[in-house]
């Protein structure tokens, strides 16, 4: 399986929140900063993720992005089905769902026992993901030693 940027780069953002800002809104130059994610394809995938009820936002001098839920709630799977269009090994291993017509039908719809392998690899790797949680990454990354940027929780007052 080959993910698209914006599920890894989606993946990587969510787990910035929840690893360096928690519960307070987080800023899209802050996430840029320690994920090298330019900020503007990062507000082009924040999109799908607000539309899937992953992320919430909120405008003004205190905003920025929040989880819309906690982190042991929100699977590796909810991410790459909200940046991917399909996350299939190969087309043919969602050939029996008709939600949508596929450009390449194969002609051996039905009759073709690799797919059934197709389709078990997508199955076991859709079990996998969607064990693996927000806060999965988050001890992970405790146990990798990766150091949590305080920087960004500070607040100035003049």
């Amino acid at each position: 399986m080959r993910l698209s940027t914006k599920s890894r780069y989606g993946l990587r953002a969510l787990f910035d929140i929840a690893y360096h800002t928690g519960t307070a809104p987080a800023q899209i130059q802050d996430i840029s900063r320690r994920q090298l994610i330019s900020p503007r394809y990062l507000e082009q995938i924040f999109q799908n993720l607000k539309k899937a009820g992953i992320l919430k936002s909120k405008r003004g001098p205190q905003g920025g992005y929040t989880l819309a839920r906690t982190p042991d709630q929100i699977t590796v799977l909810e991410v790459i089905r909200a940046t991917e269009q399909d996350a299939l090994l190969v087309d043919c291993a969602g050939q029996g769902k008709k939600t949508r017509r596929r450009k390449n039908e194969c002609p051996f719809e039905g009759n073709c026992v690799t797919q059934t392998v197709w389709k078990d690899a997508n199955d076991l790797l859709a079990e996998l993901f969607g064990k693996l949680t927000l806060e999965t990454l988050c001890q992970r990354g405790q146990e990798m030693g990766i150091e949590k940027d305080q920087a960004s929780k500070m607040m100035y007052y003049i």
